[in-house]
């Protein structure tokens, strides 16, 4: 377990370069979530969009690296919130340590 995290009210780490595995572990156990191979896949999508463009990919856009680069089964909103419940791009940033998307509330 992760001593003290650095994070906003909403959980998201407050800097990017404190993120590693651990740190992503935690963020996922505090939601409940026990990361697999499958959440790993499109974390490390979201973390290289990211380091390529200084954005977190909103809900359309993960759809479509995670189609190109997974295939579209694994691109469907029903698979990603079988992975991250919930509002499943607000969680992947938070748990990639990345800042919350633009269209998240």
């Amino acid at each position: 377990m992760v001593s003290s995290l650095n994070v906003d009210k909403e959980g998201f780490l407050r800097n990017l370069s404190d993120w590693d595995i651990k740190i992503a572990e935690e963020l996922a156990r505090q939601s409940s979530i026990e990361l697999t191979d499958a959440h790993w896949e499109i974390i490390h999508i979201v973390r290289e969009y990211h380091a390529e463009y200084n954005l977190t990919p909103v809900t359309r856009v993960l759809a479509k690296i995670v189609r190109e680069q997974l295939g579209s089964e694994k691109a469907s909103s029903i698979y990603l919130m079988g992975l991250f419940t919930g509002k499943p791009t607000k969680l992947i940033a938070k748990i990639a340590g990345l800042p919350k998307p633009n269209n998240c509330d």
